[in-house]
Protein backbone atom coordinates (compact mmCIF):
# COMPACT_ATOMS: atom_id res chain seq x y z
CA UNK A 1 0.00 0.00 0.00
CA UNK A 2 1.51 3.47 -0.56
CA UNK A 3 2.08 6.64 1.72
CA UNK A 4 0.71 9.90 1.79
CA UNK A 5 3.24 12.26 2.99
CA UNK A 6 3.40 16.25 3.46
CA UNK A 7 6.39 18.00 4.23
CA UNK A 8 7.11 18.89 7.27
CA UNK A 9 9.72 20.81 8.45
CA UNK A 10 33.56 -11.80 5.55
CA UNK A 11 34.55 -9.67 2.49
CA UNK A 12 36.36 -11.67 -0.62
CA UNK A 13 38.80 -9.58 -2.76
CA UNK A 14 40.12 -10.29 -5.98
CA UNK A 15 42.77 -13.27 -5.52
CA UNK A 16 45.89 -14.29 -7.46
CA UNK A 17 45.45 -17.93 -8.99
CA UNK A 18 47.42 -20.38 -6.56
CA UNK A 19 51.88 -20.11 -6.72
CA UNK A 20 53.05 -21.62 -9.76
CA UNK A 21 49.79 -21.42 -11.55
CA UNK A 22 49.31 -19.04 -14.17
CA UNK A 23 45.82 -17.20 -14.95
CA UNK A 24 44.88 -18.81 -18.01
CA UNK A 25 45.90 -22.34 -16.73
CA UNK A 26 43.72 -21.36 -14.02
CA UNK A 27 41.07 -20.60 -16.65
CA UNK A 28 41.36 -23.33 -18.65
CA UNK A 29 41.13 -25.77 -15.29
CA UNK A 30 37.87 -24.16 -14.32
CA UNK A 31 36.48 -24.53 -17.87
CA UNK A 32 36.97 -28.14 -17.68
CA UNK A 33 34.06 -27.70 -14.93
CA UNK A 34 31.75 -25.93 -16.81
CA UNK A 35 28.09 -27.99 -17.03
CA UNK A 36 26.66 -28.89 -20.51
CA UNK A 37 23.27 -27.83 -19.41
CA UNK A 38 23.74 -24.07 -17.96
CA UNK A 39 27.08 -23.23 -18.31
CA UNK A 40 27.31 -23.41 -14.40
CA UNK A 41 30.20 -24.83 -12.73
CA UNK A 42 29.97 -28.02 -11.34
CA UNK A 43 31.31 -28.01 -7.76
CA UNK A 44 31.87 -30.89 -4.90
CA UNK A 45 30.30 -33.29 -4.49
CA UNK A 46 30.90 -33.78 -8.45
CA UNK A 47 28.54 -37.12 -9.78
CA UNK A 48 29.28 -38.21 -12.99
CA UNK A 49 27.45 -40.82 -15.71
CA UNK A 50 29.26 -43.77 -16.63
CA UNK A 51 31.28 -42.10 -19.76
CA UNK A 52 32.71 -39.62 -17.30
CA UNK A 53 30.92 -36.78 -17.88
CA UNK A 54 29.66 -34.28 -15.64
CA UNK A 55 26.44 -31.89 -14.63
CA UNK A 56 26.13 -29.57 -11.78
CA UNK A 57 23.98 -30.54 -8.88
CA UNK A 58 21.46 -28.11 -10.04
CA UNK A 59 20.65 -29.54 -13.48
CA UNK A 60 21.08 -33.13 -12.11
CA UNK A 61 17.50 -33.56 -10.65
CA UNK A 62 16.29 -32.14 -13.62
CA UNK A 63 17.36 -34.56 -16.29
CA UNK A 64 16.64 -38.47 -17.37
CA UNK A 65 19.66 -39.22 -18.59
CA UNK A 66 23.02 -37.46 -19.49
CA UNK A 67 23.05 -34.74 -21.50
CA UNK A 68 25.88 -35.46 -23.55
CA UNK A 69 26.21 -39.30 -24.24
CA UNK A 70 22.56 -39.39 -23.69
CA UNK A 71 23.29 -42.73 -20.96
CA UNK A 72 21.88 -42.82 -17.25
CA UNK A 73 23.23 -40.58 -14.94
CA UNK A 74 24.29 -43.02 -12.28
CA UNK A 75 25.53 -41.92 -9.10
CA UNK A 76 29.46 -42.06 -9.52
CA UNK A 77 31.85 -39.68 -7.59
CA UNK A 78 34.64 -38.69 -9.21
CA UNK A 79 37.21 -38.17 -5.97
CA UNK A 80 39.75 -37.43 -8.83
CA UNK A 81 37.64 -34.15 -10.11
CA UNK A 82 36.47 -32.95 -6.68
CA UNK A 83 40.61 -33.19 -5.49
CA UNK A 84 41.14 -30.63 -8.82
CA UNK A 85 38.56 -28.71 -7.79
CA UNK A 86 39.39 -28.25 -4.64
CA UNK A 87 43.17 -26.29 -6.18
CA UNK A 88 40.69 -24.08 -8.82
CA UNK A 89 40.39 -20.49 -8.44
CA UNK A 90 36.92 -20.53 -10.03
CA UNK A 91 35.38 -16.88 -10.87
CA UNK A 92 32.78 -15.13 -9.55
CA UNK A 93 29.36 -16.21 -11.27
CA UNK A 94 28.55 -12.26 -11.88
CA UNK A 95 32.33 -11.89 -13.67
CA UNK A 96 30.08 -10.67 -16.65
CA UNK A 97 28.92 -7.70 -14.76
CA UNK A 98 32.24 -6.69 -13.45
CA UNK A 99 33.23 -8.84 -10.16
CA UNK A 100 36.92 -9.74 -10.90
CA UNK A 101 37.01 -11.94 -7.73
CA UNK A 102 37.98 -15.78 -8.05
CA UNK A 103 37.48 -18.12 -5.61
CA UNK A 104 37.68 -21.85 -3.91
CA UNK A 105 34.62 -23.66 -4.48
CA UNK A 106 34.06 -23.66 -0.73
CA UNK A 107 34.13 -19.86 -0.45
CA UNK A 108 32.10 -19.38 -4.26
CA UNK A 109 28.42 -19.55 -2.76
CA UNK A 110 29.25 -17.12 0.13
CA UNK A 111 30.60 -14.54 -2.10
CA UNK A 112 27.81 -14.30 -4.93
CA UNK A 113 25.82 -14.76 -1.94
CA UNK A 114 26.75 -10.86 -1.42
CA UNK A 115 28.61 -10.24 -4.31
CA UNK A 116 28.18 -5.57 -4.75
CA UNK A 117 27.74 -7.14 -8.85
CA UNK A 118 24.73 -9.30 -8.53
CA UNK A 119 21.66 -8.25 -9.58
CA UNK A 120 19.16 -5.47 -7.45
CA UNK A 121 15.63 -7.17 -6.85
CA UNK A 122 13.13 -4.95 -6.62
CA UNK A 123 13.24 -2.76 -3.00
CA UNK A 124 9.43 -2.58 -3.09
CA UNK A 125 7.72 -4.88 0.35
CA UNK A 126 6.18 -8.19 -0.61
CA UNK A 127 7.03 -10.83 -3.18
CA UNK A 128 4.84 -9.17 -5.54
CA UNK A 129 7.15 -7.72 -8.03
CA UNK A 130 10.15 -10.05 -9.56
CA UNK A 131 12.00 -7.63 -11.33
CA UNK A 132 15.84 -7.40 -10.99
CA UNK A 133 17.94 -5.63 -13.03
CA UNK A 134 21.49 -2.89 -12.60
CA UNK A 135 21.02 -0.26 -9.67
CA UNK A 136 21.18 2.43 -12.88
CA UNK A 137 17.66 0.60 -13.93
CA UNK A 138 16.62 0.65 -10.33
CA UNK A 139 14.45 4.00 -9.95
CA UNK A 140 13.19 3.78 -13.91
CA UNK A 141 11.37 0.48 -13.04
CA UNK A 142 10.12 1.97 -9.90
CA UNK A 143 8.73 5.29 -11.32
CA UNK A 144 7.17 3.06 -14.22
CA UNK A 145 5.66 0.07 -12.34
CA UNK A 146 4.93 1.15 -9.07
CA UNK A 147 3.94 4.96 -9.72
CA UNK A 148 1.73 5.07 -6.76
CA UNK A 149 4.64 5.77 -4.85
CA UNK A 150 4.91 9.04 -3.24
CA UNK A 151 8.10 10.91 -3.43
CA UNK A 152 9.27 14.06 -1.60
CA UNK A 153 12.06 16.42 -2.46
CA UNK A 154 14.49 17.59 1.07
CA UNK A 155 16.63 15.69 3.62
CA UNK A 156 13.45 16.81 6.45
CA UNK A 157 10.20 15.29 5.59
CA UNK A 158 7.17 13.29 7.24
CA UNK A 159 6.25 10.39 6.21
CA UNK A 160 2.73 10.13 6.61
CA UNK A 161 0.98 6.84 7.00
CA UNK A 162 -2.84 6.71 6.53
CA UNK A 163 -5.49 4.17 7.76
CA UNK A 164 -2.97 2.54 10.41
CA UNK A 165 -5.94 0.67 12.00
CA UNK A 166 -6.17 -1.76 8.54
CA UNK A 167 -6.02 -5.18 9.21
CA UNK A 168 -3.68 -8.02 8.47
CA UNK A 169 -0.21 -7.42 6.98
CA UNK A 170 0.03 -3.95 5.12
CA UNK A 171 3.05 -1.90 3.84
CA UNK A 172 3.06 1.74 3.82
CA UNK A 173 6.04 2.60 1.50
CA UNK A 174 7.41 6.34 -0.14
CA UNK A 175 10.65 7.63 -1.63
CA UNK A 176 12.64 10.39 -0.14
CA UNK A 177 15.34 12.37 -2.49
CA UNK A 178 18.24 14.07 -1.04
CA UNK A 179 21.74 14.64 -1.52
CA UNK A 180 21.67 13.35 -4.60
CA UNK A 181 20.22 10.07 -3.71
CA UNK A 182 16.72 8.18 -3.50
CA UNK A 183 15.67 6.63 -0.54
CA UNK A 184 12.86 4.41 0.17
CA UNK A 185 10.51 4.75 3.79
CA UNK A 186 9.28 1.77 4.52
CA UNK A 187 6.81 0.90 7.39
CA UNK A 188 5.46 -2.56 7.73
CA UNK A 189 2.36 -3.43 10.02
CA UNK A 190 2.80 -7.49 11.01
CA UNK A 191 0.61 -9.69 12.57
CA UNK A 192 2.09 -11.69 15.54
CA UNK A 193 0.80 -14.45 18.00
CA UNK A 194 -2.36 -14.05 19.30
CA UNK A 195 -3.51 -11.43 16.81
CA UNK A 196 -0.35 -9.25 18.47
CA UNK A 197 0.42 -6.83 15.83
CA UNK A 198 4.30 -5.23 15.32
CA UNK A 199 5.41 -2.17 13.00
CA UNK A 200 8.65 -1.82 11.66
CA UNK A 201 10.21 1.46 10.59
CA UNK A 202 13.48 1.58 8.17
CA UNK A 203 15.40 3.61 5.44
CA UNK A 204 16.75 1.90 2.72
CA UNK A 205 19.37 3.60 0.32
CA UNK A 206 18.82 3.17 -3.37
CA UNK A 207 22.56 2.61 -3.79
CA UNK A 208 24.81 -0.07 -2.90
CA UNK A 209 25.99 -0.77 0.62
CA UNK A 210 29.12 1.27 0.63
CA UNK A 211 27.48 4.10 -0.69
CA UNK A 212 25.47 3.24 2.16
CA UNK A 213 27.65 4.13 4.95
CA UNK A 214 28.00 8.01 4.04
CA UNK A 215 24.92 8.49 5.35
CA UNK A 216 22.77 8.14 8.22
CA UNK A 217 18.76 8.83 9.32
CA UNK A 218 16.67 9.76 12.41
CA UNK A 219 12.80 8.26 12.49
CA UNK A 220 10.88 10.22 14.91
CA UNK A 221 7.80 10.14 16.42
CA UNK A 222 6.11 12.65 18.59
CA UNK A 223 2.89 12.83 20.40
CA UNK A 224 1.81 15.04 23.48
CA UNK A 225 4.68 15.33 25.81
CA UNK A 226 5.89 11.66 23.80
CA UNK A 227 8.92 11.34 21.25
CA UNK A 228 10.30 8.12 19.91
CA UNK A 229 13.74 8.02 18.24
CA UNK A 230 15.24 5.68 16.02
CA UNK A 231 18.59 6.23 14.57
CA UNK A 232 20.85 4.04 12.40
CA UNK A 233 23.13 3.74 8.44
CA UNK A 234 20.31 3.31 5.79
CA UNK A 235 20.26 -0.14 4.59
CA UNK A 236 20.82 -0.76 1.08
CA UNK A 237 18.35 -1.70 -1.31
CA UNK A 238 21.01 -4.63 -1.93
CA UNK A 239 20.82 -6.20 1.59
CA UNK A 240 17.14 -5.33 1.50
CA UNK A 241 14.71 -4.85 4.65
CA UNK A 242 13.76 -8.09 5.92
CA UNK A 243 16.97 -9.63 7.69
CA UNK A 244 16.78 -5.87 9.91
CA UNK A 245 12.97 -6.89 10.32
CA UNK A 246 13.72 -10.12 11.54
CA UNK A 247 16.75 -8.89 13.91
CA UNK A 248 14.28 -5.75 14.96
CA UNK A 249 16.91 -3.65 13.98
CA UNK A 250 15.13 -1.12 12.87
CA UNK A 251 11.89 1.02 14.60
CA UNK A 252 9.60 -1.45 16.40
CA UNK A 253 6.72 -0.25 18.42
CA UNK A 254 3.29 -2.62 18.69
CA UNK A 255 -0.23 -1.27 18.31
CA UNK A 256 -0.88 0.29 21.73
CA UNK A 257 2.35 2.41 20.79
CA UNK A 258 0.86 3.67 17.25
CA UNK A 259 -2.27 4.56 18.95
CA UNK A 260 -0.58 7.12 21.61
CA UNK A 261 1.32 8.86 18.13
CA UNK A 262 -1.62 8.33 15.54
CA UNK A 263 -3.78 10.59 14.66
CA UNK A 264 -8.02 9.77 13.35
CA UNK A 265 -6.25 6.28 12.49
CA UNK A 266 -3.01 8.08 10.52
CA UNK A 267 0.61 8.08 11.72
CA UNK A 268 3.40 10.74 10.98
CA UNK A 269 6.71 9.67 11.05
CA UNK A 270 9.60 12.79 11.21
CA UNK A 271 12.29 11.18 8.52
CA UNK A 272 15.65 13.12 8.59
CA UNK A 273 18.62 12.12 6.36
CA UNK A 274 22.09 13.66 6.85
CA UNK A 275 25.03 12.83 5.13
CA UNK A 276 28.15 11.07 7.61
Amino acid sequence: MSAFASKNGRAVHPQSPPSGAAPGGNTELASLFECPVCFDYVLPPILQCQSGHLVCANCRPKLTCCPTCRGPLGNIRNLAMEKVASTVMFPCKYSSSGCSATLLHTDKTEHEDTCEFRPYMCPCPGASCKWQGSLEQVMPHLMSAHKSITTLQGEDIVFLATDINLPGAVDWVMMQSCFGHHFMLVLEKQEKYDGHQQFFAIVQLIGSRKQAENFAYRLELNGPRRRLTWEATPRSIHEGVQSAIMNSDCLVFDTSIAQLFADNGNLGINVTISMC
